[in-house]
């Protein structure tokens, strides 16, 4: 199998297997009123996985799994795993089940993610960029899928878009099993280790592509989990109702797959420290300025917003194929499942940090607090640039 259909199948495995992720948010509303959840309970729907995503990537990391076992078949269980926790969800009887569940999938989720990309780096050298792009475009396309299924299905409904996500999710495991190994630029299997955490930890250059990393992060999935609200909000205030806002979301979700394209593309040509902070430094003016459209039609909000979702992600592959570089060979699997879980760790503060923001000073301004994240980013990053080993980069590219 060449290396182009080995990445037309993992994106489409990773495309499906990912839907569990925002299954539970894209339902928010109707599992609030079912499990008599308040805003800020509403908010653990997602916290629960990103915590559960957490808790699986430094189990995986620590006994360095995804360098030890297959990817693929980690993958492919791991699916299946997060699959099963959507539908204990759609039936789940409380919250106490019901988020135990989505810490669950969260924990699967983190066998589906890194391998991913372990995989991807494993059958592309030159050009990797781009494929890893292609990759985390894929997993942003089916991170948005429920909130499209959410739209075309009535609110009463909401057990469907959780049905939808999970069998999804277990076609992408078997999706993956068609790759035929783990690549040829794989590393050998390595040996457990309790030294591979603090060999990656102490690489100042792998530190400053992980501050990149939480910089971006501590914008993205804030941004995706309450763009939902943040649009509900600004079509209430100008008096509108429907479904609108589920759309929307799909669309600036869904939109993050062009972006990741474009800066795996371009990062291959120009370099990772540059299109990363160009990108970071365009989300981040978008997260500044977005206020200004709240409260305005439609037509006027989402172009700002469909930006916001391109530039949001772009830069997400490149921090995971900076690490693929910058890591010893041996170790890339646990570097990458490392760098991961640092950053969804953050993002449990930030998702839970936006909701209590906004109910001080409302939706409007609520968005700008996330330009924060962005600004540290690029300085780590072009800080990157700067050291010897940035040209390990790109081919040389920084």
């Amino acid at each position: 199998m060449s290396p182009r259909r080995v990445l037309a199948v993992l994106a489409a495995s990773e495309l499906c297997a990912m839907a569990p992720w925002f299954s539970a948010s894209a339902v928010g509303p109707a599992l609030a009123r079912v499990w008599q959840l308040d805003t800020r309970g509403a908010a653990w729907l997602t916290i629960s996985v990103q915590l559960g995503f957490v808790v699986g990537a430094l189990v995986s990391a620590v006994l360095t799994l995804s360098d030890r076992w297959s990817a693929r078949r980690l993958v492919s269980g791991c699916a299946l795993i997060a699959g099963l926790a959507t539908v204990g969800v759609a039936l789940a009887s409380g919250p106490t089940v019901g988020l135990t569940l989505r810490m669950l999938t969260g924990a699967a989720l983190a066998g589906v993610y890194p391998p991913g990309m372990k995989i991807a780096a494993g059958w592309y050298r030159e050009g990797r960029g781009l494929a890893i792009g292609v990759l985390v475009g894929a997993l942003t396309l089916g991170s948005a899928l429920p909130h499209l299924v959410r739209w075309a299905v009535p609110a009463e409904q909401w057990r469907t878009v959780l049905g939808v996500a999970a069998v999804t999710a277990v076609a992408g495991g078997l999706l993956v099993l068609l790759v035929p190994n783990d690549g040829p630029f794989a590393a050998p299997a390595a040996a457990f280790s309790w030294r591979a955490a603090p060999r990656i930890f102490a690489n100042r250059a792998l530190s400053l592509a992980n501050i990149g990393y939480l910089g971006h992060m501590w914008e993205l999935y804030a941004m995706w989990t309450w763009l939902v609200a943040f649009v509900a909000a600004s079509e209430q205030a100008r008096g509108a109702h429907g479904a609108a806002p589920a759309l929307v979301t799909f669309a600036v979700v869904g939109s993050g797959a062009l972006g990741c394209w474009l800066g795996g593309r371009y990062a291959d040509r120009w370099g990772r420290t540059l299109i990363t902070s160009a990108a970071m430094t365009l989300s981040g003016a978008c997260a500044l300025a977005v206020g200004l459209v709240f409260a305005r039609p439609l037509a006027v909000m989402i172009p700002l917003l469909l930006v916001w979702g391109v530039t949001v992600v772009a830069d997400s592959a490149q921090f995971s194929a900076a690490v693929s570089e910058l890591a010893p060979r041996e170790l890339v699997g646990t570097a990458l499942t490392l760098q991961t879980s640092l950053g969804f760790l953050l993002t449990c503060l930030t998702i839970y940090l936006l909701p209590a923001v906004a109910a001080r000073i409302g939706w409007r301004w609520s968005m700008s607090v996330l330009a924060l994240g962005p600004a540290v980013g690029v300085w780590a990053m072009l800080a990157l640039r700067r050291r010897p080993e940035a040209a390990g980069l790109a081919a040389g590219r920084g």
